[in-house]
């Protein structure tokens, strides 16, 4: 059974939606704004962590929101693509600007795939949207889901700390989500991490890739 929680009622109804409109940039565009942010494209970044594999896995995004992240995968050659986002109207942009991507409305704390269905389960810039009371939850469907591997890129703090966002203090955290994964996971080694320092700020982001060891 799904959990809800102020998050979930807040991405899912009138505040996600204002926030998908604030940011429906295109793909194009997405590019452009990591590489203002960082010095370097998303594009590169995916191929540094997962260029290398197989373009024929099942790859499923959580909080997929638009289908950006996706699309750029798709250009990339992987095939078999999947998204998972609680707003509606998300979904339904996704839909509209996407093809041969199959992107469901949904969360990640019922994610409605049999377990191991997917070979990769990533996230981008979701997992800071979680309650920290509420992470196992979320993490638990994800590791349950994939096969093979873990993928994330989020906010990175050496602690949890929480951030006040667009007014609110429930709605947005960093923290050192790799090694919550391998904390919570025993099988679950990480492969490469990288942390991406802001151009403009002190602030950094991290890309980890984990993997299942039996």
């Amino acid at each position: 059974m799904s959990i809800v929680t102020q998050q979930t009622e807040a991405w899912a109804g009138k505040f996600g939606q204002e926030y998908t409109d604030r940011n429906a940039i295109t793909p194009d565009g997405m590019e452009l704004l990591y590489s203002n942010n960082y010095g370097i494209t998303r594009t590169e970044m995916n191929l540094e962590f997962i260029g290398d594999l197989e373009r024929s896995i099942r790859i499923c995004e959580v909080g997929s929101n638009i289908g950006n992240q996706l699309i750029n995968l798709q250009k990339l050659g992987f095939k078999s693509l999947y998204g998972i986002e609680i707003q509606e109207y998300a979904v339904e942009l996704s839909k509209s600007r996407t093809k041969n991507i199959n992107i469901i409305q949904g969360t990640a704390f019922d994610i409605p795939y049999k377990d191991g269905f997917f070979d990769l389960v990533f996230t981008s810039g979701f997992l800071i949207h979680i309650a920290p009371s509420d992470l196992e939850s979320a993490l638990n469907e994800i590791y349950r889901c994939t096969s093979k591997y873990i993928w994330g890129f989020e906010y990175f703090a050496e602690k949890y700390t929480g951030i006040e966002y667009r007014g609110n203090d429930h709605l947005l955290w960093k923290a050192d989500f790799a090694q919550i994964y391998l904390h919570a996971f025993d099988n679950l080694r990480l492969v490469k991490e990288s942390r991406f320092r802001y151009l403009n700020s002190e602030n950094v982001d991290s890309m980890f890739l984990l993997v299942k060891t039996d």
